[in-house]
């Protein structure tokens, strides 16, 4: 039976549409998808090709085709539009909840201090010794009650998995908890959730609520598998398991977390875990301390670790109208902060840390292989997302492994120097030395039998960590640069990829090699390649440039708790897989968050008070956001292999080494510390110097004198005011030398955001670097035209970021900046409307 289709207009003089038939419309449904715009000659040879289609004219197949695309277009859109309404009917539906729920708070508070206001106007005076037995009296009625052994039977265990779930029930859709905004987030569609944190109550509670599109099986798969995506986990052992009479699951767990730092001992629970559905089809995963049981198993405490308490925590995994999962995450521990130093306390106190390491990474975990699974090809974590999101696992293992020192895992305490500022660890257990003896890029073998780490904390005061995480991570040879030759021997006999961490101090330079992100851009994997490794005759044999697999987060200076790491690890050039990895870097801890978020007189939304550059996401400048962080720990540990006849001279040299970087990254805190570079914050300094206000000037009144315009609405004041609008100005401006390799000296806030650099790490970027080969061969060809005339103009087009990613801009003006004296003092630019690809 013959189609009719209003494809076009016949191509008979009787001016009537084309009708096609069936298996027309096969043939070119099967070219479309072969080939969705053919140019002419391509057409012309389908038909020649097909002749089915042989009665059909060029013009009607280049109609056919247009209209295919159209129909294609709108089916998208439309498939678009069907899922951002399922997603915002969702998201209403959640606010409404958290509405419902903020308001029986609201009506809760009231209550309570009408009670109390009641209360204390009826009582009278009393006598001094009446006074303290009322006080005496008052306080025992908030005591916890001393329950009797519970009875852990299989009956016993699930009475308290039933009150493990009221009570997580009432945490996450209840009361239970007061609970406050999380500082600086915003909740909407495409947020992470909604995120807060508790207040007042015993221990450290944090909860979470969003949608992730995935069913609600797979969330609770992922979820339960909590090695794979909690950091801090080192290992959940599932030593019973038990049907339940209603369909449920009753486990006994045992899970243990690693320190986040040498000066804390790690620590361990012993927990029951509870999944059921409930009557109106949600999932619950709600998981509790067991402690004060008898008559069932029960685990001893272990060495190395305190035992912890999980207060009732969980997961509400609710089906979406759709598609997907609306999730609500209770995160409720008591750390037992008296176990570690008072330093590190406010980390085991503060509910915004337990957000960011729990809370809010379960909900990124679910959203990234959400969006994985939803894009065919996903541009964040590459064609080979599990593989990726594998590799950086093993870093951040890897690394937490080497920073603990379990003995179970092999390692042991080498003696130290007479000072306990570094410590040194060695381990030669099968396991750990396994896959290590392999040929490296250079064809060297590596015949090592032992890994040793070499590790310390240090306290840092009044330097933001995401600030000097990214000055660690840009300028690689300011604290690699040890001088030690020492080094260049043991490397030699040790092989090419033993000491890469301290090989980097001879190192010609370094290249970012942007590999992998998360979606929301807290997480990068990057390949670093040391270039010019090799310099003397000992190093004949070793490779002229260096791979280095590194995880870089905690970048973004507004995130509330968060801790900064830089963790990097020597690679093959094959890039296996299985490639063996030998994690070292950094991890700095913010300590001062916890009773600033906790606070519920603390500002709850930080982000209205700072104020917002181009890109939506940033500071108003570098130094603004985290001015109120004034002590972070950081914790250092490096590894190398190394053979055991060697143990003592590389623990000498790895020891040496390590205070070496300790005192590099002392001298480059002191210089980054907002109080170091002046008394005052923002653009005071380093943007409020006199030198920055008069190069501002310089570069409008150039702009003026060139294009006849002024740059920025209000340049006829003062310099400070001057330098402040160039440095908030909405488009992209950046300087650059006029050496013959340009490299960039100033950019304003939007410049730093497009380049994604700051300040410090600026001058390391040079131009070329920026352009990609059309940009770079416009610019030559322009160039003689700028210094001859003062500007040009140029078309828009593509570059790239200092982090490799692309750039696009409308377009870009260059001029000429030039001093009193009327000389060229360097050359400015800016690119208009610029966006990330």
């Amino acid at each position: 039976m013959a189609m009719s289709c209003k494809d076009g207009k016949g191509a008979l003089d009787n001016g009537k549409y084309v009708r096609y038939t069936p298996e027309q419309v096969e043939a070119l449904e099967r070219l479309y998808h072969e080939c969705p715009k053919p140019s002419s000659i391509r057409r012309q040879q389908l038909i020649r090709e097909c002749p089915i289609l042989s009665n059909i004219e060029p013009k009607q197949i280049k109609v056919w085709f247009q209209n295919r695309r159209c129909r294609e277009k709108q089916r998208k859109e439309a498939s678009r539009l069907q899922a951002v309404n399922r997603k915002l009917t969702a998201m209403n539906k959640l606010l409404m909840e958290e509405n419902d729920r903020l308001q029986k708070q609201v009506s809760h508070l009231v209550y309570e201090n009408g009670y109390f206001r009641q209360h204390t106007q009826g009582t009278t005076l009393a006598t001094k010794d009446t006074s303290c037995e009322s006080v005496v009296t008052s306080g025992q009625h908030h005591l916890t009650p001393q329950h009797p052994p519970r009875d852990a039977s299989p009956a016993g265990l699930l009475s308290i998995a039933e009150e493990t779930l009221a009570e997580f029930l009432s945490k996450a859709t209840g009361t239970a908890v007061e609970w406050v905004q999380m500082p600086g987030m915003k909740p909407g569609p495409d947020s992470i959730g909604i995120v807060a944190i508790s207040h007042g109550c015993t221990g450290v509670a944090a909860r979470a609520c969003g949608l992730v599109g995935l069913e609600p099986t797979r969330v609770a798969e992922i979820l339960k598998d909590l090695p794979s995506w909690l950091r801090d986990c080192r290992a959940v052992d599932v030593l019973n398991v038990l049907p339940t009479a209603n369909g449920g699951t009753i486990e006994l767990l045992y899970m243990q977390l690693y320190a986040p730092t040498t000066l804390a001992p790690a620590c361990d629970f012993w927990l029951l875990r509870y999944t059921s559905v409930l009557e109106d089809g949600s999932l619950v995963i709600c998981v509790r301390s067991l402690k004060n049981t008898q008559n069932g198993p029960t685990m001893p405490p272990v060495q190395h670790f305190v035992r912890a308490e999980m207060l009732p925590s969980g997961y509400l995994i609710r089906p979406c109208e759709g598609g997907g999962s609306i999730i609500h995450i209770v995160d409720h521990m008591d750390l037992e902060p008296c176990s570690v130093p008072e330093v590190l306390r406010p980390l085991y106190e503060s509910s915004a840390v337990l957000a960011q390491k729990m809370t809010m990474a379960a909900l990124r975990q679910l959203r990234q292989i959400a969006h994985e699974v939803s894009q065919s090809n996903v541009t964040g974590w590459g064609r080979r997302p599990a593989a990726l999101r594998a590799l950086s696992q093993r870093l951040s293992r890897g690394f937490n492994e080497a920073l603990n020192g379990f003995t179970d895992e092999g390692w042991s305490m080498m003696g130290n120097d007479g000072m306990d500022d570094v410590t040194i660890l060695i381990n030669s257990s099968p396991d750990k030395l396994m896959g290590l003896n392999l040929s490296f890029a250079s064809g060297f073998p590596a015949v090592s039998n032992s890994v040793l780490c070499a590790k310390a904390s240090m306290l840092l005061q009044n330097v933001p960590p995401a600030i000097l995480l990214r000055f660690l991570r840009e300028h690689r040879s300011e604290w690699a640069d040890n001088n030690i030759d020492a080094y260049s021997a043991a490397a030699v006999k040790v092989g090419p990829c033993s000491l890469a961490g301290s090989r980097v101090g001879s190192f010609g330079g370094q290249v970012i090699l942007p590999l992998a992100h998360t979606i929301e851009h807290e997480e990068f994997l990057e390949v670093i390649k040391l270039e010019g490794v090799g310099h003397s005759p000992e190093d004949a044999m070793m490779p002229r440039e260096m791979f280095l697999l590194q995880l870089c987060s905690g970048m973004d200076e507004n995130a509330v708790g968060s801790c900064a790491e830089l963790i990097f690890a020597p690679i093959d050039a094959s890039f296996a897989d299985d490639a063996p990895l030998l994690p070292s870097g950094f991890r700095i801890i913010p300590l001062d968050y916890g009773k600033e978020a906790s606070s519920p007189n603390r500002t709850l939304d930080l982000a209205s008070a700072l104020e917002i550059g181009p890109t939506g996401n940033k500071a108003s400048n570098e130094f603004s956001a985290n001015t109120g962080c004034v002590r972070s720990v950081m914790t250092i540990a490096f590894e190398f292999a190394c053979e055991s006849h060697m143990q003592e001279h590389v623990a000498s040299m790895a020891r040496q080494y390590v205070r070496s970087i300790i005192s590099s990254v002392q001298r480059v805190a002191l210089a980054l510390s907002p109080s170091h570079l002046s008394s005052h914050a923002g653009l005071r300094s380093p943007l409020g110097t006199p030198e920055a206000q008069t190069l501002a000037r310089w570069i409008c009144n150039s702009y003026r004198c060139y294009l006849g315009v002024e740059l920025l609405k209000s340049s006829n004041e003062g310099g400070e005011s001057i330098l402040k609008s160039l440095w908030h100005h909405s488009d992209a401006i950046m300087c650059c030398s006029l050496k013959a390799l340009p490299v960039f000296t100033f950019a304003n806030q939007a410049g730093l955001d497009m380049l994604e650099t700051t300040l410090v790490a600026l001058q390391d970027i040079t131009l070329e670097k920026i352009f990609d080969d059309h940009g770079r061969k416009t610019l030559c060809s322009e160039f003689p035209q700028i210094m001859q005339q003062g500007f040009a103009c140029l078309q828009g087009g593509i570059c790239l970021s200092s982090m490799g990613r692309p750039v696009s801009y409308e377009r870009a003006v260059a001029w000429k900046v030039l001093n009193e004296e009327e000389t060229a003092h360097c050359m400015c630019f800016l690119f208009v409307n610029w966006s990330f690809v």
